[in-house]
């Protein structure tokens, strides 16, 4: 536990608390919760489904045969990726439980763990439980927030057991064409490690970008795993469900470890899920574009405001550069005092992320825009 950092956001909720209860008026641009609902169909399905009285009891870790086989349709028609259910499919309590045990289950104190950095805060906090050496890869603005695979040392991948990727990503908001997919693949395969892809933003798209997935490689699932999630693919954060997929070997462990630690989830929902995964997704479409819209307001705001940023072409971040290397903390606690907003540090994400500040999308876009003016306001102001 002594090894675990301190979560940023309990800080950070104190200190809301703190402006809100002396009347200042705070706009949350920090965390990645999406604002608004699923499509009612999916909220339909789980109030009938509750309404049952044959659906309360226990279910199996990795969820029952009519969730797994949802995912497993849903990757057949949007990547052509052929799955079995049976073993190839493991349901989650959001992705996040799997992403923590997976390092549980495969990482021994000494081994090796590749992680982005910037990156997630869960690859790190299995890996600290499990006693790993974390071998951080630098993700720079020049390659793109890409790794630079030939860049390990080849002692690293000698004793490397687990390698973490993530895009479309957070916090950068960068995306990986299948050719780095590729090389990752052929990197675990000559050197014997699981590679594990973290993908819960590939349908939040814009400007007609569509992501990969690492199974489209042909021999992935030798070697590889995808975590995806609904939290971001149909706003549905709190209800906690996700999915690993690929190698059936490594979904057998996952299923074995957290069979021990947990009792599955509460079917109603994993039946809506089923209904969000095979039902008609349309509506996302008209979701991406309002993100579409509040990613333009933000990119323009900040760029106004002194910051560089790109144009994300997915997911729900714009993660922006400070200006002549500024404190990221300093400068996010001063805009929350100074003007109200709050955003991300881009600290907590890692080293890499230093100068950096991350903007989250999941605010109603009137907000957003509100937001932006103040933001120049404030910045203005400091001159």
């Amino acid at each position: 536990m002594a090894r675990l950092p301190t979560y940023f956001f309990h800080g950070l909720n104190q200190t809301i608390a703190r402006l809100k209860a002396a009347g200042v008026d705070i706009i949350r641009m920090d965390m990645g919760s999406p604002d608004l609902p699923p499509a009612p169909f999916i909220i339909e399905q789980l109030q009938s489904s509750a309404a049952d009285p044959t659906r309360h009891g226990y279910m199996p870790t990795g969820g029952p045969p009519a969730y797994r086989a949802a995912w497993a349709e849903f990757y057949g028609r949007r990547f052509g990726v052929e799955l079995d259910p049976a073993s190839e499919v493991t349901g989650l309590i959001g992705s996040k439980e799997g992403i923590f045990a997976l390092a549980l289950a495969y990482l021994n104190p000494g081994d090796v763990v590749l992680i982005p950095d910037p990156g997630y805060a869960a690859y790190l906090g299995g890996a600290h439980f499990a006693g790993a050496e974390i071998v951080r890869l630098p993700l720079i603005a020049e390659n793109h927030f890409l790794p630079d695979f030939r860049a390990i040392p080849a002692e690293v991948l000698q004793r490397a057991r687990l390698l973490w990727l993530n895009y479309p990503n957070n916090p950068t908001g960068a995306v990986a064409s299948l050719e780095v997919f590729a090389e990752a693949v052929a990197l675990a395969r000559e050197h014997g490690f699981v590679l594990a892809h973290d993908a819960p933003y590939t349908e939040i798209t814009y400007d007609g970008y569509r992501p990969p997935s690492v199974l489209q490689i042909p021999g992935a699932k030798d070697v590889a795993v995808e975590f995806h999630s609904l939290s971001k693919t149909c706003n549905m954060a709190g209800w906690r469900v996700g999915t690993m997929v690929g190698n059936p070997e490594i979904v057998r462990v996952l299923q074995q470890l957290l069979s021990n630690i947990e009792s599955g989830q509460f079917l109603p929902v994993l039946d809506a899920a089923s209904v969000a995964l095979t039902g008609d997704n349309t509506w996302i479409a008209e979701r991406n574009r309002v993100y579409r819209e509040r990613r333009d307001l933000v990119v323009a705001g900040v760029r106004a405001a002194g910051l560089e940023t790109d144009v994300p072409s997915a997911a729900i971040y714009v993660w922006a550069r400070l200006p002549g290397g500024a404190d990221d903390d300093a400068y996010a606690g001063a805009l929350l005092e100074g003007a109200g907003i709050s955003v991300t540090p881009g600290r907590i994400f890692g080293r890499m992320g230093h100068g950096y500040i991350r903007v989250s999308l999941g605010t109603a876009t009137e907000r957003v825009r509100e937001a932006m003016a103040r933001w120049q306001s404030w910045a203005a102001a400091r001159g």
